[in-house]
């Protein structure tokens, strides 16, 4: 039998380890967020959404009746025009109909001009509009001095959308034929108290982002109490969701994979887990925002990372105007990051343990071997 140099075999082995060390994972906080710094004059965006089919972000804007595609890359392209819808109206709310390959958009236009709400779909491959549903308060005996806002929009695998109003504190349901109505006024909806000051801009926002779950309910926020509300998706009915801490100013809400909820509002991102189906809900992490930048939208991208859009809707406005560059930045959860590095260490542990382990049966195997050969 041919005599085996146990040293070479350990430095063989060692070796081997280093490098799966070197080439196999890597602690998270190795690689930078994402960050996408994109050009378009007075765009002011409000809403985002990702197309998963064509691999890019949808976002809105704030003057213009556009809805622009912006790569990874931060190449920007025209989605749609619409010259037919009112000058000077703002695209809201985004959402992406995969099953039926549509693009939804919230259409309104603000005080002074005259009041519009209305949900836009567009085919995502002509481009072309397949119907505009005029968003209004039809319910019987219900009288409303409030203008509607029309905010936000989810919708679900049968193309039912769902939009809320931030002002009236109800929800539309718009089905794929473009038929509107009142889904939801339920009372829980304005039982709670502000949690913001009552003269503070926008203090009057209630109801706004909106996601829809799978299992068969709707996620509701609501930014001038902060609560969030689980909403049936056949009946409307509402109950709020008991949470750890109250998400003032809440804005856009999605939700990832793994059922995580992702909450954004102009001053931070919360991560928001539940183990009851959303009787109650734990914030388990958060994450400042740039205040200045003012996010207004999150959703969840490629390989489910969170991205927030710096849409500085504030100084459009304020009126300014000039602001070319824009950003969709992804943002991460600070203590899913330390769990995954706990994790990768404790993979290298076991490793070198199995390598050392490895190496004393391998040096007895060639004591063994030469102490026949001699």
């Amino acid at each position: 039998m041919a005599f085996i140099n146990s040293e070479s075999t350990k430095s063989l082995a060692l070796s081997l380890f280093l490098f799966l060390i070197l080439v196999g994972p890597t602690p998270s906080f190795a690689r930078t967020p994402h960050v996408i710094n994109f050009r378009s004059l007075n765009r002011y965006p409000e809403g985002l959404t990702w197309d998963p089919s064509a691999q890019h972000f949808v976002v809105g804007s704030q003057h213009h009746r556009t809805i622009h595609s912006v790569s990874d890359a931060a190449v920007v392209e025209t989605l749609i025009s619409d010259p037919t819808l009112p000058e000077n109206a703002t695209i809201l709310g985004l959402a992406i109909d995969s099953i039926h390959n549509r693009l939804l958009a919230l259409v309104h236009s603000a005080a002074p001009l005259p009041p519009f709400n209305a949900l836009a779909a567009y085919d995502l491959r002509s481009r072309r509009r397949v119907f505009l549903s005029l968003l209004d308060d039809e319910t019987p005996g219900v009288i409303t001095i409030k203008r509607h806002v029309a905010n936000d929009v989810a919708v679900d695998f049968n193309g039912n959308a769902y939009v809320t109003n931030s002002a009236g504190n109800f929800i539309w349901k718009v089905d794929k034929d473009g038929e509107a109505s009142v889904f939801s006024r339920s009372p829980v909806f304005s039982e709670s108290p502000l949690a913001v000051d009552p003269d503070a801009p926008f203090s009057e926002c209630g109801l706004n982002g909106i996601a829809y779950v799978s299992k068969g309910y709707l996620l509701v926020v609501q930014s001038n109490t902060g609560k969030m509300f689980k909403v049936n998706a056949d009946d409307g009915l509402a109950r709020r969701v008991l949470l750890t801490e109250d998400l003032v100013w809440a804005d856009g809400i999605a939700v990832r994979s793994d059922g995580v909820v992702l909450v954004v509002s102009h001053h931070t991102l919360w991560f928001i887990k539940s183990h009851d189906s959303w009787a109650e809900g734990v914030v388990y992490d958060k994450t400042a925002l740039n205040q200045e930048k003012f996010a207004t939208s999150v959703t969840v991208g490629g390989e489910d990372r969170a991205y927030v859009l710096y849409g500085r809707v504030m100084e459009g406005l304020l009126g300014n105007s000039g602001r070319e560059e824009f950003s969709i930045e992804e943002v991460r959860s600070k203590k899913e990051n330390e769990e995954e590095n706990v994790w990768v260490f404790v993979l290298l542990g076991l490793g070198l343990a199995y390598f050392l382990f490895w190496r004393f049966q391998m040096s007895k195997l060639v004591r063994d071997i030469n102490k026949k050969t001699n």
